[in-house]
């Protein structure tokens, strides 16, 4: 009797879209517990050999569910009060190249990123506790010239330090980053887990940086899997503050459409029900920040901005570390696109008085 009960709903077939509508009850899962719930809407049906492609593209998550999680600690109001940038994008960079450099080489190029105008400074994805650069030195030197950088310049820096490990190793990794003077947190949010995410968010005070490292194994096919936008809700859901959810102009895969629908989920109260995708209100869990990365270069950063407005990072590697007079270079240049955009001067003017522009766009063409 009780299994009927819990038994999902068919209540919409349409054979041209072939789209199908599902409703699960809410008692079919544990609350709180979102490894169970991906198991129960994401589980054996995709591998079933009688089906031929499966593609979970959007889900509507009751205000029950949602609020069973405790959603993002700062979301865009809080970050913006914390690193005191009120309306502008903010402006980051990943330290490159990804590994290969040691503590204080990773260290001195954060430090030459902050100084030239960055925000944010981050950890690549696959760099955690190598031998070559150990988490704790990196750590450690890399925060010492964040205190420095920000001495110089008086204005806030962060640095996204990558915790990603074994949970238990995680939790000790976050440890010695509130400890030791740390402001901001990174996780690889698809390697680690659903429940590596929660219980890190459970466990820290700190900003989370969710990388989405792994995502197109679920979201490539467009037959088959889960879509970008499932991944962005449920990470909001849980609670990371910002999120890579790829640029409208760049290398990564996503179409401007569907960049500008994630941006639009993870940044909004309420989104409506539209083709392909449905209503979801969020009832009062905080707005996620975008990262707008992949390919961004300042020849094109400023389109970027236009198109996905100012909440968002603005985030770039070799686009600020390639620039032909080097890093520092390469972060004033990259301000000074965000100023000529938001006073609404085109960057061929704007160049003419400002010689680090000038030389980006001259590189990159």
């Amino acid at each position: 009797r009780i299994a009927k009960t819990l038994s999902p709903k068919i209540f919409s077939i349409n054979h041209k879209s072939k789209r199908v509508k599902i409703a699960y009850p809410l008692e079919l899962f544990e609350l709180g517990n979102l490894p169970e719930i991906l198991s129960s809407i994401g589980g054996n049906i995709f591998g079933m050999k009688s089906v031929k492609g499966l593609l979970w593209e959007d889900i509507t998550i009751p205000k029950k569910m949602l609020k069973s999680f405790k959603g993002p600690r700062y979301g865009i109001k809080g970050l913006r009060k914390k690193f005191k940038i009120k309306n502008r994008p903010f402006v980051g960079t990943i330290v490159k190249p990804k590994v290969g450099l040691t503590p204080s080489e990773h260290a001195r190029v954060a430090y030459e990123s902050w100084i030239g105008g960055c925000d944010i400074v981050k950890d690549d994805e696959n760099l955690t506790s190598q031998n070559f650069n150990e988490f704790k030195k990196r750590f450690l030197f890399t925060t010492a010239l964040r205190k420095k950088a920000e001495k110089e310049t008086r204005n806030k820096k962060a640095y996204l330090v990558n915790c990603t490990a074994e949970v238990e190793e995680m939790k000790k990794r976050i440890k010695f980053v509130e400890d030791n003077g740390g402001n901001y947190i990174m996780l690889d949010i698809l390697t680690l887990g659903w429940g590596g995410l929660q219980t890190a968010r459970n466990f820290t005070k700190l900003p989370i940086h969710a990388h989405r490292a792994g995502h197109a194994m679920f979201d490539r096919n467009p037959n088959h899997g889960m879509t970008m936008e499932i991944i962005a809700q449920l990470a909001r859901m849980v609670g990371v503050d910002t999120l890579h959810i790829g640029a409208v102009v760049g290398k990564m895969t996503g179409g401007k459409d569907e960049i500008l629908h994630i941006e639009k989920e993870i940044e909004s109260d309420f989104t409506k029900k539209t083709k392909g995708h449905l209503e979801q209100k969020w009832f009062g869990i905080k707005k996620v920040l975008g990262v707008a990365s992949g390919g961004v270069y300042p020849g094109i950063a400023g389109e970027i901005i236009k198109i996905m407005g100012n909440d968002i990072v603005l985030q770039a590697g070799g686009g600020i570390h390639g620039h032909p007079k080097g890093t520092r270079t390469g972060a004033i240049a990259m301000r000074q696109v965000v100023d000529a955009t938001l006073k609404k001067i085109s960057l061929k003017e704007y160049s003419k008085t400002h010689e680090e522009l000038k030389l980006a766009l001259e590189f990159w063409k």
